[in-house]
């Protein structure tokens, strides 16, 4: 064999070609990682002025002026201060309302995912690592209260209570633990069966430290994801019982017992139920796209596509 072909055959194999694809699955992953910031955003925004919106904005929203009575949006009121969205038919500002409203969806929604999130993780447990009766009785139980709707059944029992803030995360709670339940008992099912659990298992580890150890952790990844998606159900539905009167308390400013009282002055004043609108439509959308980039993100089958 000649040199030039001896020397051909020990040169360095050519660089390995860059994988098209591989690169498109990147970029695609740093796209979605991108969009998961920016739709978390106005949630951050949302709860900043929940939180901090009053101090920095120190309005009354239950002072009344009747002098400034159905001012538009931008007016200067008889005191020289702004109305920025505006008041309503007794003078209250109505952007002082929102923010107010905006701290009784961020404490209704909160409390009642975190409520609702526990009593369906238990219970979900329970049933899917036990099996036998108390999965068929739990997972029956689940479905009988799945053929009612849920805000039918929130009504009913908002009725009974009667109006209050806590009233309405008990009631909320008792009606969106099913679907807490549901997903952790899968997720308990699939979690039990791993070889690690088996091991701990056959090793004598007490149930009670393999359930804290190794299976609720299992169960958390989707749970966190559902609870994203639940939190903007749980807002609407608490708008709706306010909206009904069955809600907070007529004296406590609710986005839903806005848009109750401004349906009546559309015709002559409607900012006053567009702006509690307006809120409640965006931190809802921006909650929904942030559980679905969520769920892209957390969901395994999504990150081999």
């Amino acid at each position: 064999m000649s040199a030039p072909a001896t020397a051909l055959q020990n040169a360095a194999p050519p660089p390995a070609r860059l994988d098209a694809d591989a690169l498109v699955k990147s970029a695609r992953r740093g796209l979605d990682r991108r969009r998961l910031f920016l739709w978390s955003l106005p949630i951050l925004f949302f709860i900043a002025a929940a939180i901090f919106g009053p101090y920095f904005f120190p309005y009354d929203s239950l002072q009344v002026r009747t002098g400034d009575r159905l001012e538009p949006p931008g007016a200067i009121l008889s005191d020289g201060s702004r109305a920025w969205l505006g008041t309503d038919k007794v003078g209250r500002d109505i952007l002082a309302q929102v923010l107010e409203g905006a701290r009784i969806s961020l404490v209704v929604g909160g409390a009642t995912i975190v409520l609702a999130g526990s009593i369906g993780l238990a219970l979900g447990v329970i049933a899917g690592y036990r099996g036998g009766f108390a999965d068929s009785f739990l997972m029956r139980l689940a479905d009988i209260q799945l053929a009612f709707p849920s805000i039918l059944l929130a009504i009913l029992i908002a009725a009974v209570l009667g109006p209050s803030v806590m009233n309405v995360i008990l009631t909320l709670s008792l009606t969106r633990w099913v679907i807490f339940g549901r997903v952790s008992r899968a997720a308990t099912l699939a979690a039990k069966e791993r070889e690690y659990v088996l091991a701990a298992r056959s090793s004598g580890a007490a149930t009670t430290r393999m359930l804290l150890k190794h299976v609720i952790p299992a169960t958390l990844p989707p749970l966190i994801v559902v609870a994203t998606v639940e939190v903007g159900l749980v807002i609407i539905a608490e708008a709706s019982l306010s909206f009904l009167g069955l809600g907070v308390p007529a004296g406590q400013p609710s986005w839903g017992q806005m848009v109750a009282i401004g349906r009546d002055n559309l015709n002559n004043a409607w900012w006053m139920a567009t702006m509690p609108g307006a809120a409640l439509s965006l931190v809802v959308l921006a909650i929904g796209l942030f559980g679905d980039q969520l769920r892209d993100e957390l969901d395994p089958r999504a990150r081999k596509k």
